[in-house]
């Protein structure tokens, strides 16, 4: 079983060799393991950081998006034929033993895709990190008719199906509803994973903007009546 892990990174040279250093080694059921670095137009040391470090480059040469940098990864892993892909945020916001979760529903086969979701635990969340995640719920539900819990997670793993299957078109932050979105459309079956909540002031500064959650309910409303 060959799996591919993709770290989108923009500007994140504090923080990503601690990160790719905490990333497992081995997984269970996985005989060839890559990770990847998505630099996505980083202006500091992001890339030559991860360089060191012996992991695999993909830099995009200006900030295109998380949503471009996971497409970038996805068209990465159909080139290499691989059976599973997973996306795994780089600023430290993830718990990498939390991977083998979200993994094993599909090598059980019991699922196309998989969402890591910080919300089904019982910890404390900041309340306005908590009032986006369900806002940004409701919006996938209204506009895409989509029911989770955590739309916006970073932590997601896709079987070899929803890795041919689904295309999204959004770069920026909406494509995680938009994901949800292309595995209903091509009846992929989707479960969730309870995963941990690792809230630091860096993670919530590189996070998803307060604000921003206003712009992206406005491209949900265009794309809906357009």
């Amino acid at each position: 079983m060959k799996a591919v892990i993709v770290l989108p990174a923009y500007n994140e040279a504090s923080v990503i060799r601690q990160v790719i250093a905490n990333l497992p080694k081995k997984l269970n059921g996985i005989s060839n393991l890559e990770y990847v670095v998505i630099n996505d137009g980083s202006t500091d040391q992001t890339g030559a950081i991860a360089k060191k470090e012996g992991i695999k480059i993909l830099s995009h040469i200006i900030n295109r998006g998380l949503g471009a940098a996971i497409k970038t990864g996805i068209d990465y892993a159909k080139s290499q034929d691989v059976d599973l892909f997973v996306t795994f945020d780089s600023d430290g916001q993830h718990n990498p033993r939390d991977i083998q979760k979200v993994i094993n529903p599909i090598l059980q086969e019991k699922a196309d895709l998989v969402i890591g979701t910080r919300f089904k635990n019982k910890q404390k969340v900041p309340l306005d990190r908590l009032i986006i995640n369900k806002l940004a719920n409701l919006a996938t539900l209204l506009f895409f008719g989509v029911l989770t819990t955590d739309s916006q997670s970073g932590l997601r793993a896709f079987s070899k199906k929803a890795i041919k299957h689904i295309d999204f078109k959004a770069d920026k932050m909406d494509f995680s509803s938009e994901i949800l979105l292309e595995a209903k459309r091509h009846n992929l079956k989707v479960i969730e994973v309870p995963i941990d909540l690792i809230y630091t002031p860096y993670s919530r500064e590189k996070g998803q903007k307060n604000m921003n959650a206003l712009s992206i309910f406005a491209k949900f409303l265009v794309r809906l009546y357009r």
